[in-house]
């Protein structure tokens, strides 16, 4: 997991998600290794670092996609706060919830509306602390 796409992959989710993504990463390592390096490498390292899109761009599609896709609850709940985490507004993602309801369905929106009543109650992260 050394590789240049690992490398970047992991400072971009960083960037992202600060420790929640080392989390999921992390939480592969027993049962499935090689696919936390996929899930670090592709979306991360190649997808997520291209020009193009800034991140706050990019992920308020990805609130977009985990909503209309309607089973995805947990995901959806990690890219909200990352969502926030990059500067979108609580209220941006009100809205990105809200239209997907023309598009996916009143129960996919309601769906997506809990999950960010869910991330806007959790008490705020902790800062890092320097080691």
């Amino acid at each position: 997991m050394n590789s240049t796409r690992y490398q970047r992959g992991m400072a971009k989710l960083r960037e992202i998600d600060g420790e929640a993504g080392e989390h999921v990463v992390a939480s592969l390592a027993d049962i499935a290794p090689d696919f936390a390096q996929y899930l670090v490498e592709f979306p991360f390292g190649d997808i997520y670092s291209r020009p193009g899109l800034d991140l706050q761009h990019r992920e308020m599609a990805v609130v977009a996609a985990l909503t209309a896709m309607g089973n995805a609850a947990p995901q959806l709940r990690v890219h909200i706060q990352a969502a926030l985490n990059v500067g979108v507004s609580r209220q941006q993602i009100v809205e990105i919830i809200m239209q997907m309801a023309v598009y996916a369905g009143f129960p996919a929106a309601l769906n997506g509306l809990a999950a960010a009543r869910e991330v806007f109650h959790q008490p705020p992260a902790q800062p890092m602390m320097p080691g």
